[in-house]
């Protein structure tokens, strides 16, 4: 669904999510006359906030989550006490916590794209590795193509998407929290697909937590002005980045 949304001209998934938000509404004012009309508004405002999930940035994931409710307002379709409409965004930020706006839209890495990093950065059976920030799942099932001995965990800020990852990836640990607070130094491979401007930060902590021979691995953005021990090229122009932190060089010896 990600991909078939992602090559739809804009600003048509809005209107498809709109079009799709409208048909639950009336759906359930048809079908179940004795259901309150919030629970059908509710109901319908969490089909945009779903497809909200595939837009690439912030201000097209509000237009397609906001869009229902906004033209419920104007066309008066509903009546509905005035507090009402703070459900939709109470539903918006449960699932975008402020404090995650900074970082990527959820946005999932392709199914095959971390298929040869095992052959560029191999680990051990039984390893840790970690995706932050991991969404739905999309980076975890990857990882665990490309490590199916590994131990996978994942940590994700939104609540409704942790319980959304955890259902689709059983086999994985998945924590709500953030991916900045979080502790790396126990992982031999953090994977992340971030924004490019949360790189430089990435990097710093990678070099701050990370045991020496650990990887950070990074799907499209690089880190800046640090060479990469490996990449990987996927087909369409990505890129899949490897860093491997180097143990710190050795102290002279007495005699030289």
């Amino acid at each position: 669904m990600a991909r078939w949304a992602a090559c739809l001209p804009w600003p048509l998934p809005a209107l498809l999510a709109w079009a799709g938000a409208w048909l639950v509404f009336v759906g359930l004012q048809r079908s179940a006359p004795s259901l309150a009309p919030l629970w059908a508004v509710l109901l319908a405002c969490s089909v945009g906030v779903a497809a909200s999930l595939w837009a690439r940035t912030w201000w097209r994931r509000s237009a397609i989550a906001l869009g229902f409710p906004l033209s419920l307002v104007l066309t008066g379709a509903a009546a509905l006490p005035a507090w009402a409409w703070l459900a939709p965004l109470a539903l918006l930020l449960l699932v975008y916590p402020i404090n995650a706006w900074r970082d990527a839209p959820v946005f999932p890495t392709p199914r095959q794209a971390l298929d040869a990093l095992a052959g560029r950065a191999p680990l051990p059976a039984k390893s840790r590795i970690l995706d932050a920030g991991c969404g739905m799942g999309d980076g975890l099932r990857a990882l665990r193509r490309a490590y199916p001995q590994a131990r996978i965990e994942g940590v994700e800020w939104s609540w409704p998407l942790r319980l959304l990852c955890a259902l689709r990836c059983p086999w994985a640990r998945v924590r709500q929290g953030d991916m900045w607070r979080a502790d790396w130094s126990a992982y031999q491979l953090v994977y992340l697909f971030q924004r490019p401007e949360s790189m430089a930060r990435a990097g710093a902590k990678a070099q701050a937590e990370l045991a020496p021979g650990a990887w950070l691995v990074s799907l499209e953005f690089a880190l800046p002005d640090t060479p990469p021990q490996a990449k990987l090229r996927l087909p369409g122009g990505r890129v899949v980045w490897l860093y491997q932190k180097l143990p710190p060089p050795a102290a002279p010896g007495c005699g030289t």
